[in-house]
């Protein structure tokens, strides 16, 4: 039985008979020791990227609470130029037979899958299985063979009193219900390889790519290197491997989400992209499920109370990261109380949260390369020279700006460091992590885990050499032949 909360940024909400929480009190309070099942409705709102709105669903995910939305529907429908979350094409078949004499459009407002418009419940049920959010409001323009439909998320301060009331009713009903998941369809037998050449720090260089290939064909997979901009016609192939630095706000997502919602076999899959990109939700994760990483704290704010709460728990240096960062972006090491209230107002311009954590210098980064649970390589990256991190995207010298390398077998690798590497990784998922681990003694710390972890040749290849590639290629036709493809 779930227990189930209602969490809003509104100051005023109706007498519900549930459990209505603030987001500061979601932040802060959960997740409780030895708690029931927990489901999440978010009503917050969820219209500005790395909004409270946002983070409260990004952390119920981490926490293994049911939400609604997902951040993946978020970010579908705060997506409206994108062929995915606007521009629906419905069949005749699946429309009321009233609309046959339609000529105007027919806007809907969609309360948890219903509507006042009887005539149109059927096809608000079909919208909110596939953008399963509190709120839609959609469009419906007639066409010769259906209808056009346009959807995106609705405000609840756009509502009059009466349509308040319909939500709440049907809120209120919705929590006694089973949520469900949409039946995806299935196809056949081809791979896009999605690779920017022009990428300034791309995860497979173009040796590792054509020896990706090499690997598809020798398992009977026809793999195309493709731009994004070439991926129009992602329904045509079987399977999705996602070779290009990986980012919400960036098609590598809205790809990775069509090509599960069309059907395929994906890595980077979508969820993981969502889990890995943002060191919120890792952080949060880390700590509901035991996963030793350094001491961390999540900041909402920059007042003199915010720095004063750090200082009673860090000592300087620290370290402030940026919720979405990669290739050591957006992460930075500061001496100073002035140097701290600095970089957090810079930092809160863009993001609602910062994370705040411990600095633990060590001389090299444990890098465990991670395929459907289990480690596949081992590599120990080196801090560049003179530099705190493995890059340093300051330097004018181009031999500085990333430390060395060493690729060991895995069973080299201390178990400790291999042990936290896939501990880290079950709950992100089963696709193609690289977990990023300090050891400091006996001690290991994960730092993050990576979605889409560099895969080059003459580094992570080192050791396995060809068998790499084979082993990522093997996992695309093992997903393909469970699922029926042929």
């Amino acid at each position: 039985m779930h227990k189930t909360l209602v969490v809003t940024d509104q100051v005023q909400t109706p007498e519900l008979d549930l459990n209505v929480i603030s987001f500061d009190q979601y932040l802060s309070e959960y997740p409780k020791l030895n708690e029931p099942k927990i489901r999440i409705i978010n009503l917050c709102d969820t219209t500005q990227y790395l909004s409270r709105g946002y983070y409260c669903s990004l952390l119920a995910e981490s926490r293994q609470h049911k939400v609604l939305p997902s951040v993946s529907t978020i970010n579908d429908l705060r997506n409206p130029q994108d062929d995915l979350s606007m521009g629906l094409h419905f069949p005749a078949n699946l429309l009321p037979k009233e609309m046959e004499a339609q000529v105007n459009p027919v806007e809907l407002d969609i309360f948890f899958g219903w509507t006042s418009e009887e005539l149109w419940r059927k096809s608000a049920r079909i919208l909110f299985d596939r953008y399963s959010a509190p709120y839609l409001h959609a469009r419906i323009q007639p066409k010769d063979d259906g209808c056009h439909i346009q959807v995106e998320r609705g405000s609840l301060a756009d509502l009059s009193p009466q349509q308040l009331s319909q939500f709440y009713d049907r809120l209120k009903d919705f929590t006694e219900r089973v949520w469900r998941r949409p039946v995806r369809r299935m196809s056949r037998w081809d791979l896009a390889i999605l690779h920017n050449p022009d990428e300034a720090n791309s995860p497979s260089d173009p040796e590792a790519i054509k020896r990706f290939v090499k690997a598809a064909s020798k398992l009977g997979v026809e793999a195309t290197v493709m731009r994004s901009r070439e991926l129009k016609q992602l329904s045509q192939y079987d399977a999705l491997f996602i070779r290009e630095t990986t980012h919400i706000n960036h098609p590598t997502y809205r790809l990775a989400r069509r090509g599960e919602m069309e059907g395929l076999v994906v890595i980077d899959d979508a969820t993981s992209i969502l889990r890995c990109c943002n060191k919120i939700y890792l952080h949060d994760a880390f700590s509901y499920k035991g996963v030793q990483s350094p001491l961390t704290m999540v900041l909402s704010g920059y007042s003199s109370t915010d720095i004063e709460k750090v200082e009673s728990q860090f000592s300087y240096p620290l370290v402030l990261k940026m919720p979405e960062s990669s290739f050591s972006l957006g992460i930075y090491k500061v001496a100073t109380p002035d140097e701290l209230r600095m970089k957090l107002q810079q930092m809160f311009k863009e993001s609602a949260l910062v994370l705040v954590q411990e600095y633990l210098f060590t001389e090299f980064d444990w890098r465990i390369g991670v395929l459907n649970g289990r480690a596949i390589y081992a590599c120990k990256y080196f801090m560049a020279r003179d530099h705190w991190q493995i890059y340093n995207h300051d330097s004018t010298r181009k031999g500085n700006k990333e430390g060395a390398f060493e690729t060991i077998p895995t069973f080299e690798a201390p178990r400790k460091v291999l042990d936290a590497a896939l501990k880290a990784c079950s709950i992100i998922g089963k696709g193609l992590y690289g977990v990023d681990i300090k050891q400091k003694g006996h001690q290991v710390y994960v730092i993050e885990v990576n979605d889409n972890p560099n895969t080059d040749h003459r580094v992570e290849d080192a050791y396995l050499g060809d068998e790499l590639y084979m082993m990522v290629m093997q996992e695309f036709v093992n997903r393909m032949e469970k699922r029926g493809l042929r």
